[in-house]
């Protein structure tokens, strides 16, 4: 029974979880016979399982609390513990494993109670080694799937939760803030900000933060469609319902349903269809054009604009009842020339998704591109300056983006060569000591970053345990000169007050390069 063949169904099984990963499953099998046990567990292993094996209930739940485990096979009579119970224990301490009971055919109804308790399946005995590979099989691919669309979850919540809203700027502290606050409630969320601030990023962190986030996120741009197409795509129409529409069509309202419904470039909406707009928002149902139906509707409304709104209203060009509902929360999104100072941590971002996205191996931006960028005023704001390090990374041939890599648009160039000859400041280092020249741009990266080690560093090209150390030294160093000075330059009171020897002292002052300033 060992050597027998696999059927064509359970080799196909088993290809299938291996699509999805190639690292093995475990399995834990139980059976107090232990001859029956251990032919599973051969079997299982032949097709690339893992298998550990109980002789007993007892054991095997010992084994539950103590290790991890995908798969659970269990007999479901046992001298000492039944496999009731071992179910129980699985889903108390392995909440996410596959059950599987192998019972006889007198014990049907035990069997369903299992499955009522969390087992995923069960099989009848006498068993066939294949039946039992392609249900392991299922079980895992079910397994699988389920961690695979986690993963895919976590990944979509790190590219568009808080995390994705990258800056580290007094403004952008504020701006997190207030999507941390608005995203768990059904208030309507008005985002303003110039073209390229990220409103759409801002309304994706929002959603997925919300209670709504396993519901549909739906997207739409007001500006994009004149006023017919915009109507028939916010609401819908029924069959027949204008030449060409010979078929039913679900707005974005249905299709958002129990999600979010993202309303970009609000400001561009005719005044007809805010007025329908209100309509929904006030009784949470949409018509569809040609029907005299209403459709309930659970909808998050979340909108953003690039206009004035508040100049709108007083023009008489927006509707100022629609107004005061959407901005019930409102986020105002700053330019980018506004928060230099995130600067370097954006590239930081866009180089790693651009480094994955395209192969590639940029590992920096020198310094001259450093300045150029930070000098530049970019108009078209946080979108500009991604597509301008996608361009660049693309193009890079030696791992660094250096000012010959800029592109050839005003203010780059000139910014980025001037910056590469002559750095701001460095006509006050002159003369000075190697450590100060290297404290004076450590503690501008520092600046840049607003303090934060991990960029500064990558900034400079150095490991943040080294500029940690080096940190360290500074405020030794200023305790030294504090002392001394405090001392009248008399270095036994000095190195008194700093709990250490005179020699001691000349030590760690040449160690550091502590100077007389007079």
């Amino acid at each position: 029974m060992a050597n027998s063949a696999p059927t064509p169904n359970t080799s196909s099984a088993n290809a299938s979880p291996t699509a999805i990963s190639d690292e093995p499953l475990r399995v834990l099998v139980i059976d107090d016979e232990s001859f029956h046990a251990e032919t599973v567990a051969e079997s299982l292993e032949r097709h690339n399982y893992i298998c550990t094996v109980a002789t007993s209930g007892k054991a095997g739940a010992a084994k539950i609390e103590q290790d991890d485990f995908d798969v659970v096979l269990t007999d479901m009579k046992m001298g000492d513990l039944d496999g009731l119970a071992i179910v129980r224990k699985v889903k108390q301490h392995l909440p996410e494993a596959e059950v599987v009971v192998i019972t006889g055919f007198g014990d049907v109804k035990t069997a369903v109670q299992a499955i009522k308790e969390g087992a995923s399946q069960y099989l009848l005995k006498p068993i066939d080694l294949g039946e039992l590979r392609a249900m392991v099989d299922k079980s895992a691919m079910r397994l699988r799937l389920a961690r695979a669309n986690r993963e895919l979850r976590q990944q979509l919540e790190e590219k568009f939760g808080y995390e994705g809203v990258v800056g580290n700027s007094p403004k952008m502290h504020r701006v997190i803030a207030q999507l941390k606050a608005y995203s768990s409630t059904n208030a309507t969320v008005l985002i303003l900000g110039e073209a390229g601030t990220g409103k759409e990023l801002a309304a994706k962190a929002l959603h997925v933060n919300s209670p709504r986030k396993n519901k549909p996120f739906v997207a739409m741009n007001c500006a994009a469609l004149n006023e017919n197409l915009l109507d028939d795509e916010m609401f819908g129409h029924e069959p027949g319902a204008y030449t060409g529409g010979d078929r039913l069509r679900k707005g974005r309202f249905e299709y958002a349903n129990g999600g979010t419904l993202f309303l970009d470039e609000v400001g561009d909406m005719p005044l007809t269809l805010q007025a329908k707009l209100l309509r929904v928002l006030e009784n949470h149902e949409v018509y569809r054009i040609g029907s005299n139906d209403p459709i309930k509707v659970d909808v998050r409304l979340i909108s953003a604009t690039n206009r004035n709104l508040e100049s709108m209203v007083e023009e008489g060009k927006f509707r100022r009842d629609l107004y005061y509902r959407l901005r019930v929360g409102t986020v105002k999104l700053p330019a980018l020339r506004e928060r230099k100072e995130d600067i370097p941590l954006l590239v930081s971002h866009f180089l790693k998704d651009f480094n994955q996205r395209h192969n590639k191996k940029v590992m920096g931006i020198s310094e001259g591109v450093r300045r150029a960028f930070a000098s530049f005023d970019w108009p078209g704001n946080v979108r500009e300056l991604r597509n301008t390090i996608e361009s660049m990374v693309v193009l890079d041939t030696d791992g660094t983006l250096n000012t010959d890599d800029l592109p050839d648009m005003d203010g780059f160039q000139s910014a980025g060569g001037a910056a590469e000859s002559a750095p701001k400041g460095a006509d006050e280092l002159v003369g000075r000591p190697l450590s100060e020249v290297e404290r004076f741009y450590m503690e501008k990266a520092l600046e840049l970053t607003q303090g934060n080690r991990e960029e500064a560093a990558k900034m400079l090209g150095i490991g943040e345990r080294t500029l940690y150390r080096v940190i360290q030294d500074w405020k030794l160093q200023d305790k030294i000169k504090q002392a001394l000075a405090d001392a009248n330059g008399d270095m036994d009171a000095a190195a008194a007050s700093l709990g250490m020897k005179a020699d001691q002292l000349e030590r760690k002052l040449k160690k550091l390069g502590v100077r007389d300033e007079e």
